[in-house]
C-alpha cells in the first residue's frame, strides 16, 4: 500500500502562486466554468440581440402596416398596429407640447443608458439575474434611443386590449425588454437585499 500514497499525492490539488487551490484533474465542474470575459460578452450579446430584434420588427411594421392602421391577431385581445410615439415608453408624455420635450426625453434616455452600462460593468459578472436584468434594460434603452435620435419618435406596434373597451398603451420589443429587465431587477433586490450572489 506504500505505493498508493505517492499516487494519491500526485492527484492532490496543488496551490497556485496566489495561494488558491487548483481543481483536481478530471473535475467535471471545469467544463462548466465560463470566464468572466465570456460571460460579459454573453450579456452584451443579449443586449445587442434585443436592439437588432427591436429595430427589425419596427422596420417591418413601418413597411407593412400603414400608420394608425391595425391587424387583428387575437380578436378582442391583441392586435398589431402602427403608432409613432413622440413620448416616453408606453406613450407617457406624448401629449406634452413643450419644445424641449425631445431634448429632455433623449437626454433622460442617454443618462439611463450610461448609468445602466456603468452599473453592469461594475457589478459582479457571475450575478446572472442582475446581469440579465441590466442587459434587457440596456438593449431596450438603446433600441428606443436609436428611434428618437433618428426619427424623433418611437414606433410602437403591440396593442393589448379587452374588446376595445380597455386598452394598454401600444408598445414594442424595446419596451418589453425594459419591463422584463426592471421586473428581474426588482426580484433581484428583493431576493438579495444584501447583494448576495445570484
Amino acid at each position: 500500500r506504500g505505493g498508493e500514497v505517492p499516487a494519491l499525492l500526485a492527484g492532490a490539488p496543488r496551490r497556485r502562486r496566489d495561494g488558491s487551490l487548483r481543481a483536481l484533474p478530471g473535475d467535471p465542474r471545469d467544463g462548466l466554468r465560463v470566464s468572466p470575459v465570456r460571460l460579459r460578452a454573453v450579456y452584451f450579446a443579449i443586449a445587442a440581440a434585443i436592439v437588432l430584434l427591436d429595430q427589425a420588427t419596427k422596420k417591418m411594421v413601418q413597411a407593412w402596416i400603414p400608420l394608425h392602421d391595425r391587424v387583428v391577431v387575437v380578436p378582442g385581445f391583441f392586435d398589431l398596429t402602427h403608432v409613432e410615439n413622440t413620448g416616453a415608453a408606453f406613450g407617457l408624455f406624448a401629449g406634452a407640447t413643450s419644445p424641449y420635450r425631445p431634448l429632455l426625453l433623449n437626454g433622460v434616455a442617454f443618462v439611463v443608458f450610461v448609468l445602466v452600462l456603468v452599473y453592469a460593468l461594475k457589478s459582479p459578472v457571475h450575478w446572472k439575474r442582475l446581469q440579465l436584468a441590466l442587459a434587457g434594460i440596456l438593449g431596450g434603452a438603446v433600441g428606443n434611443l436609436i428611434d428618437r435620435i433618428g426619427a424623433g419618435a418611437v414606433t410602437d406596434f403591440l396593442r393589448v386590449h379587452v374588446q376595445d373597451r380597455w386598452e394598454w398603451p401600444s408598445f414594442n420589443v424595446a419596451d418589453s425588454a425594459i419591463t422584463v429587465g426592471v421586473v428581474l431587477l426588482a426580484l433581484d433586490i428583493w431576493k438579495n437585499p444584501d447583494g448576495a450572489e445570484t
